[in-house]
């Protein structure tokens, strides 16, 4: 038996039961993963409480890391004893074990742990993909990045940090903006004491910024593009309050021609090499250190109920995971 997360209803944490279940053995395209940490993200709450719909009943998790067990038919690229981790679907990472399709598993190199891989996978190929393809940065921009101390915002930090970008990072409070700081966030705003958009004029000179990198939705989505530039482009990822409400394309048009996006890892990370080639540069990326990656919160997966009350009331910082 492998206890596993599972939900039958969606809505607060307590939906979640932590239960005995029989694994199959692994069918063609698919593995048996032993799971040494599950990671904990922000759409584990969009699924749980059904803002993201699944069947029911269902599972939760997105984001683990461990070593193959077993190998079904017509699985080339992983073998058995292989340590690996993954961020996608079929949700159900949070179980001490499960059997998955291969194909979205990455071999982890010696160097990365199990607990930094589930920490990072998904935030980090989320990082990647923002900053890489759908905007791709050069260097020596100013950008604005909302909730830059949360688990996606400090590799934001690091990672902007790197390419030479000044980063502009909303905060909730005094001790994230030093966070986020530390982290290499260079202009930090707290929302709670300071207008956003009337800083990030003041920090650009009235000149706004080319993209604005926005996982927070409702509360955050007009002032956003307020502060871009003219032609500059809104990336929407995330709805942590809540979805963007509808509005007038016309809204674009006024503001200067701007460009909106609501891009999803899962499309960039749809064919095989482009999973592999984003992979690799999050990897270097560690394995360099230039990205080091927080693991600020660590719960037992049977306190996985406390671990989303922490979550939403937005009392972590960095990276969160499960350990099985």
């Amino acid at each position: 038996m492998t206890k596993v997360i599972r939900i039958k209803e969606t809505g607060a944490p307590d939906v979640m039961e932590y239960v005995d279940v029989d694994l199959p053995a692994p069918g063609s395209g698919e593995v048996l993963v032993r799971q040494m940490a599950c990671g904990l993200n922000f759409i584990d709450v969009y699924f749980r409480t059904g803002l993201y719909p699944q069947p029911l009943p269902g599972s939760l998790g997105m984001e683990g890391a461990g070593v193959i067990e077993a190998v079904g038919a017509n699985v080339a690229h992983v073998k058995v004893g292989d340590r690996v981790a993954y961020a996608g679907r079929p949700l159900g990472a949070y179980a001490e074990a499960r059997v998955m399709p291969a194909d979205i598993l990455v071999k982890l190199p010696d160097s990365i742990s199990f607990e930094t891989a589930a920490a990072m996978m998904l935030q980090g190929l989320t990082v990647q993909y923002l900053f890489r393809r759908t905007f791709r940065l050069q260097g020596g921009e100013t950008i604005l990045f909302h909730a830059a101390a949360g688990g996606v915002g400090l590799i934001a930090c690091q990672w902007a940090r790197a390419l030479g970008v000044t980063m502009i990072g909303t905060v909730g409070s005094d001790e994230k903006a030093e966070l986020a700081k530390a982290n290499g966030c260079v202009h930090t705003i707290n929302y709670n004491k300071e207008n956003f958009v009337e800083r990030v004029k003041e920090i650009t000179g009235g000149k706004g910024v080319p993209v604005v990198y926005d996982s927070i939705g409702k509360d955050t989505f007009i002032g956003s593009l307020d502060c871009l530039a003219p032609l500059g482009m809104m990336v929407s990822f995330g709805s942590a309050s809540g979805p963007v409400a509808p509005f007038g394309l016309n809204e674009l048009a006024t503001r200067g021609s701007l460009f909106v996006t609501r891009p999803s890892l899962f499309n960039y990370t749809a064919k095989r090499d482009d999973l592999e080639i984003m992979a690799a540069e999050l990897f270097g990326m560690v394995e360099s250190g230039k990205i080091k990656i927080d693991i600020n919160q660590r719960y037992a997966l049977k306190d996985v109920a406390q671990a989303h009350h922490d979550l939403e009331s937005r009392k972590t910082t960095g990276s969160s995971i499960l350990i099985p």
